[in-house]
């Protein structure tokens, strides 16, 4: 069973406490060495720090049960925070260009890149245990914002190795030109995780329907009433956070009791929530044999259950 989403603060807040360390170290760096990839690392910590404060207000928000204004809960808050923190990615990456092409255009000798190559080391290695303790817990949690924190992390991962890559390759060649172009191509390596995490976050926000897979797991639940004369349709799928929400319509033979509709409704619930976890299921029975209940033109646009033909009325 997944913890309580008020659990998952705790995660945040580690978050917040590497992200504070990180920029010490980096910042120290930056000042002992002059580079301006360093410089550009740091900038990130900083943007990382600023999307997990963001994390943990979503995560916050996103734990509150359901009230009279929100009766389906919270959920939604954790698309908010993936979304700022694509955004921050996105800015960091345009800051690090910047930083970049200055340097390219006003090079300058480094300094002491034995130890500023030290600290970043230790603090890439902080960025990345924290990173994978988030992924994680975002995984097992269905939490997009811990999910998207994490992979923030990871992008600073790629930058401070970049970062490594081409201080050691300056201080192995003397070729200071190397130090900002490093930085170009990590500015170009983290704006797709950037635009990917915004791209969730709208898909999210907008109620896109459950990945193809998931889907798949309820129609094959669902097909495997068939042979009890079961049919269905408007099958509806949408994910709020952690939550997802599935509605459809059951037609099951009229001379049922209420009882028996009931009863088929609880076990296909069932099945559903051992293929999918944290999901809510509306279903709507109508009479198999009444055409009225394949006429709803609000269906008209939704896929019909292959191989299902409505009645002839």
């Amino acid at each position: 069973m997944a913890a309580p989403r008020s659990a998952l603060v705790r995660f945040a807040w580690l978050s917040i406490v590497a992200a504070g360390v990180i920029i010490c170290l980096k910042g120290l760096a930056y000042v002992l060495t002059g580079s301006v990839g360093l410089l550009s690392d740091a900038l990130e910590s900083l943007v990382n720090l600023a999307a997990a404060c963001v994390a943990l207000i979503a995560i916050t928000i996103a734990a509150r049960p359901a009230d009279a204004d929100h009766q389906y809960g919270h959920d939604k808050a954790e698309y908010f925070s993936s979304g700022v923190e694509g955004t921050l990615i996105l800015l960091a990456a345009l800051g690090i260009a910047a930083a970049a092409i200055e340097r390219l255009l006003n090079p300058k000798p480094l300094e002491q890149l034995g130890a500023g190559l030290a600290l970043t080391l230790v603090a890439t290695l902080v960025n990345f245990a924290v990173a994978r303790i988030l992924l994680t817990a975002g995984r097992a949690h269905d939490s997009i914002a811990l999910e998207a924190d994490a992979h923030h992390l990871m992008t600073d991962v790629w930058t401070s190795a970049g970062v490594m890559v081409g201080i050691g390759a300056v201080a192995l060649t003397g070729l200071t030109l190397l130090d900002p172009v490093i930085a170009l191509v990590v500015a170009a390596k983290i704006v797709w995780t950037g635009y990917d995490l915004i791209r969730r976050s709208v898909l999210g926000l907008m109620d896109t329907a459950l990945p193809t897979q998931e889907q798949a797991c309820i129609r094959e639940v669902l097909d495997g009433y068939r042979a009890r004369g079961i049919a269905y349709h408007a099958l509806r799928t949408r994910r709020s956070g952690a939550r997802r929400f599935v509605s459809l319509h059951l037609l099951v033979p009229g001379a049922w009791s209420v009882q028996q509709g009931h009863d088929l409704s609880e076990e296909i619930e069932a099945e559903v929530h051992r293929c999918l976890a944290n999901t809510t299921i509306e279903t709507h029975l109508e009479p198999l044999e009444d055409p009225r209940a394949w006429r709803d033109t609000a269906l008209a646009p939704l896929e019909q259950p292959p191989g299902e033909d409505a009645p002839a009325g």
